[in-house]
């Protein structure tokens, strides 16, 4: 019989060892290598002096940066944050922050406690993981006015997939008008 000495466990991975096995936790590395010179310490060759200088066109902001007018849920305290906005959820907790475009997104669940203070946040994706984050309010009548204000985001910006499965008041619709619409 063989025996191994030393542990049989594994190394573990994930989340709680490696914050980049998490997407979206991290944010990107910068592209500028630290060895390249910027342009005005290299030596300028000499230019012609027929040549007319043309400035460079300033880059086009991409039109991602206008805001439409739409709601904007906001709520925060001394360390997280969560924002709800045209462009999606994001949650941030002292330094680290994620970003989950509408697309991504399969739920968002607020959870009240029976007591106390915090407010939790739940972002579900399709593949089966949720990100939390608790916000503390000020007192427990902020509650309300942050469902509220989270509830008219997700109405204006996330879509269910329902896929025009509802009715025009917002309720299933019976085998009776599901026949009745396929007769007509």
């Amino acid at each position: 019989m063989e025996q191994r000495i030393g542990s049989s466990s594994q190394p573990l991975e994930g989340a709680g060892f490696d914050p980049a096995f998490v997407p979206g936790l991290t944010s990107p590395a910068s592209g500028d290598p630290e060895e390249v010179k910027p342009a005005a310490e290299t030596e300028p060759g000499p230019e012609p002096e027929d040549a007319a200088v043309e400035p460079d066109p300033a880059p086009e902001e991409p039109a991602a940066d206008a805001v439409p007018d739409g709601p904007v849920f906001e709520a925060s305290d001394r360390r997280a944050r969560v924002v709800a906005d045209h462009r999606g959820v994001r949650l941030a907790l002292d330094d680290q922050e994620c970003e989950f475009r509408w697309d991504e997104i399969a739920a968002v669940e607020t959870e009240t406690p029976r007591f106390g203070k915090r407010f939790t946040v739940t972002v579900h994706t399709p593949d089966r993981r949720w990100y939390y984050l608790e916000v503390e309010a000020a007192s427990r009548s902020r509650f309300a006015e942050w469902d509220t204000a989270l509830d008219a985001v997700l109405d204006a910006y996330f879509e269910d997939g329902q896929d025009g499965r509802d009715g025009q008041d917002g309720q299933d619709d019976g085998p009776e008008q599901a026949e009745e619409a396929a007769s007509s």
